[in-house]
């Protein structure tokens, strides 16, 4: 088990605890002011999307295809940073990343 950090589209700060092969969108949508996935994590819209920082965005699998399309789409794209949370799943490597859910659009 492990922990991921989020800041919420109203700035409150979340600690969330996650399993290894767990998806980050699910407890995202859990939150107050947290992601919407309406698409149910199909990849086929951008309401789950996250900006990790940095330093934990080296980390993931580059992003391609449908989830690159959508993303660059959004008002709020950043490159090498924006990801859709439904496409990405927690491992032991990402203990303790941090990210922001993006505006909503």
């Amino acid at each position: 088990m492990g922990k991921i950090h989020v800041t919420d589209r109203e700035g409150g700060q979340h600690e969330i605890e996650l399993n290894a092969g767990d998806n980050l969108m699910e407890p995202l949508r859990e939150l107050d002011a947290g992601i919407e996935a309406l698409c149910g994590g199909m990849c086929s819209c951008a309401t789950c999307h996250i900006i990790v920082a940095s330093e934990w965005a080296a980390k993931l699998e580059p992003v391609e295809g449908d989830e690159l399309e959508l993303l660059e789409e959004t008002e709020s794209y950043q490159d090498g940073q924006s990801r859709l949370s439904c496409q990405v799943t927690f491992s032991d490597e990402l203990d303790g990343m941090s990210f922001e859910i993006a505006p909503e659009e």
